[in-house]
């Protein structure tokens, strides 16, 4: 669905008025959403707190054109698995009564992806970092980054010990390459994994960098797989994401 000429980057009229607050949305599967997905199938169940909003939260689809958001978030961006649930459009609608003008997400999460595939020069960061200069280009401004990934790197004992290091380095080309130098990262600290799971964690929940903050996902509910967070935990982390923005940065 497309937007009404009210938010397109060509209605000068209003682009100076209406506030563009844009997050974008980064990692593997736990943040492009599983919820709600049974052998690959997608049970289309979008929870209330989910629901779209058509004249307040917008999406970047993978062509780059804004649309209306709307559940599965990451459906053309993660294109090798079934999405379903995500946190995404949970933490929108939680955040959009706090914060003014409209909210877009830039969805770049690709399931089963390691830390080291999002290293600068890698598609993966080349593309994020396209998307989120793409959106920005509109006339938004670039609020967060939210984060989850690592379940990838906990099975390898070299990569839960370099993961600390790897992700430091993440985000200083983010914040670099994007001109944003105190860019907000909210990162979520593991809730499922294999191997060196309490080892990710540690690292996650140690970076100390400014405006850099964690939300810590361990005990929310898995899937019968015990790796993806079920619809209702994805709702729950998205207000928990929503509660640390706001806390922090709002």
């Amino acid at each position: 669905m497309g937007l009404s000429g009210s938010t397109q980057k060509d209605d000068q009229s209003t682009t100076t008025t209406v506030k563009k607050q844009i997050f974008i949305l980064s990692g593997q599967s736990n943040m492009a959403g599983r919820g709600g997905v049974k052998n690959k199938r997608w049970d289309g169940i979008v929870p209330d707190d989910c629901k779209p909003d058509p004249s307040t939260i917008h999406r970047l689809n993978a062509n780059l054109i804004w649309e209306t958001a709307q559940e599965p978030l990451h459906a053309d961006i993660d294109t090798k698995k079934t999405c379903g649930v995500g946190p995404g459009m949970s933490f929108a609608n939680a955040v959009k009564d706090y914060i003014p003008g409209v909210i877009d997400l830039v969805p770049c999460a690709v399931g089963g992806t390691a830390i080291k595939e999002w290293a600068k020069g890698q598609k993966l960061y080349e593309d994020m970092v396209r998307r989120a200069k793409s959106a920005a280009s509109s006339g938004g401004e670039i609020k967060a980054m939210l984060w989850y990934q690592g379940e990838s790197d906990a099975p390898s004992q070299n990569a839960a010990g370099s993961y600390k290091t790897n992700m430091e380095t993440l985000i200083h080309n983010v914040r670099s390459d994007l001109g944003l130098p105190s860019l907000p990262i909210i990162q979520v600290a593991l809730a499922s994994g294999d191997g060196y799971i309490e080892v990710i964690r540690e690292a996650q929940k140690a970076i100390d960098l400014p405006n850099v903050v964690c939300v810590d996902a361990k005990g929310l509910e898995l899937k019968e797989d015990n790796l993806h967070l079920t619809t209702a935990a994805q709702v729950q982390l998205g207000h928990m994401l929503a509660d640390a923005y706001l806390a922090h940065f709002g």
